[in-house]
């Protein structure tokens, strides 16, 4: 499978794999964040040590992009390491483990969260969600944005997974309508240190600058890690070129990559990436890379933990190495999304938005295809150990007398 996919790509591989938290106890992470943005320290290492031993170079992200357009040959297959987000994590636990194997890696940063204490909307609601658990408590909907029940009635009835409604609503709707349903929904339940999560911080300029000593690359994620499919131009050159001068303002490297909030993309954000000196766009689109393919459109693979636990609940090299090839996707098992989307440029109150028709590519008819659900935490599994069963049950959520929360499932591609 690894030669037929190969040969599909121009006679190299270049597979690029996404990491968003890379933590010490996956177990204990498990009972209070969204599983499928986690990956144990363990479980990544090993991930390094698989794709060596099968016969990969770890490469750049610009030795990809030299492989893609001609500039370069490669003498083996590339395998390149992302991270999205800049989560604190990545600093913590991948970076020693990145520079102990030598193995070349770049993280997105979405500038306006680095040195605060914010954090990211889905880990807002998806912790907001606990707490609705443990209070029991129903949200009034009338004192909130009218959008609200489209977001939250999902969730709340267990017609959906948190990061499945995600999705779908910020498809439709601008970050700004998404910021201000979780800022009505934390007044409701009163305010207060325990509203925002603990967990999910993200990097300081001290900790990107470290490693960024090291060698490591940074690339741009927006200012707000803002989905700009639905943002005027305005905005989407705000969030693109100022969070390029943040970077390298702050950590004095040229910044040339870019990644797509959500992996949607669209020809007007590329147009403006290519204006303001980029040369690369990552999308969350697990499809192949095809030499003298686009460098704006780069497909990756999301992995986390459950991506490589065998039926037993133990780490498989068998299950990761078939992730690698791409075994599901060629088999047809996997049904990837794909994140071009027609620009929407949103209009003054009372007037229709206006929809930018884009040229699509030959894999845009399959753009609402159903996300690939490799492993279903939620499940019941024979012989599963504790620390996998530890997770299912943490991440029930009881809203009211005979009302649950959908429990989380994998849906990482919806989450970046």
């Amino acid at each position: 499978m690894a030669a037929y996919r190969r040969s599909q790509s121009g006679g190299r591989r270049i597979l690029i794999v996404s990491y968003h938290r890379v933590v010490s106890d996956f177990t204990g992470e498990l009972q209070r964040s969204i599983p499928g943005l986690l990956i144990s320290q363990e479980t990544f290492r090993r991930h390094l040590e698989q794709a060596h031993a099968a016969g990969f170079e770890l490469a750049s992200i610009g030795d990809a992009v030299d492989v893609m357009a001609g500039r370069r040959t490669a003498k083996k297959d590339l395998f390149v390491v992302t991270f999205d987000d800049g989560y604190r994590d990545v600093y913590r636990y991948a970076y020693p483990v990145l520079k102990e194997m030598g193995v070349p890696a770049i993280t997105y940063l979405p500038t306006a969260f680095i040195n605060t204490d914010k954090r990211f909307n889905h880990d807002r609601l998806f912790h907001l969600l606990r707490r609705v658990q443990e209070r029991r408590f129903r949200p009034d909907y009338d004192t909130m944005p009218s959008p609200s029940v489209e977001l939250l009635g999902p969730i709340l009835t267990g017609q959906k997974t948190t990061s499945a409604a995600l999705d779908d609503f910020i498809g439709e709707h601008p970050t700004r309508v998404l910021t201000g349903i979780i800022d009505s929904l934390e007044q409701q339940l009163g305010g207060g240190e325990d509203l925002v999560p603990e967990q999910g911080d993200v990097m300081n300029w001290d900790e990107v600058r470290q490693m960024a000593r090291d060698g490591f690359e940074f690339g741009a994620h927006t200012l707000g890690h803002t989905v700009l499919t639905l943002e005027p131009t305005a905005v989407v050159e705000k969030e693109i070129v100022e969070s390029k001068q943040t970077i390298e303002r702050e950590v004095g490297v040229q910044v040339k990559d870019f990644a797509y909030c959500n992996g949607w993309y669209s020809d007007e954000m590329i147009r403006v990436l290519k204006q303001h000196g980029f040369r690369s766009g990552v999308t969350t689109e697990d499809l192949p890379n095809r030499v003298g393919g686009d460098p704006f459109a780069l497909k990756r693979k999301v992995m986390w933990e459950n991506f490589s636990l065998g039926m037993m609940g133990d780490y498989s090299s068998s299950l990761t190495v078939c992730q690698f090839d791409d075994c599901f996707g060629v088999l047809g098992m996997s049904h990837p999304v794909l994140g071009h989307r027609q620009h929407v440029f949103p209009q003054a109150a009372g007037s229709t938005n206006v929809v930018v028709q884009e040229a699509a590519a030959a894999e845009a008819a399959f753009a609402r295809a159903t996300p690939v659900e490799v492993v279903d935490v939620t499940a019941p599994v024979s012989g599963t150990p504790p620390r996998v069963a530890a997770g299912v049950t943490g991440a029930q959520v009881v809203v009211a007398p005979n009302v649950a929360l959908a429990p989380e499932a994998a849906q990482p591609e919806e989450l970046q």
